[in-house]
């Protein structure tokens, strides 16, 4: 355990960097999450808002280090292609 003032003063910031790393990836998450029983559902106007929210909230992640920026590309081009198909702008290849 650390016993100077400053090593413990890290201790707790990191505590609580910690706690909200973990609330915010678990937000983020949950909005995919929502975003996926949304793609299920096949409601176009439903989906709209929701896919707006998730990229928000998914660039919001990468932004405050939460996820890396590959990483969240990687989302955002799966929901939108995903949004796509379920919309009917796209015809799926199917080989």
């Amino acid at each position: 355990m650390a016993n100077r003032v400053q090593a413990l003063k890290r201790v707790r910031q990191a505590e609580r960097r910690t706690a909200f790393n973990r609330f915010a990836r678990t937000r983020l998450r949950h909005q995919i999450r929502t975003m996926r029983r949304a793609l299920a559902a096949k409601e176009p106007g439903d989906l709209k808002t929701v896919m707006n929210g998730t990229f928000s909230l998914i660039d919001r992640a990468a932004r405050k280090g939460y996820i890396k920026s590959g990483t969240a590309a990687r989302y955002k081009s799966r929901i939108h292609k995903r949004v796509k198909v379920a919309i009917g702008d796209v015809v799926k290849v199917v080989k």
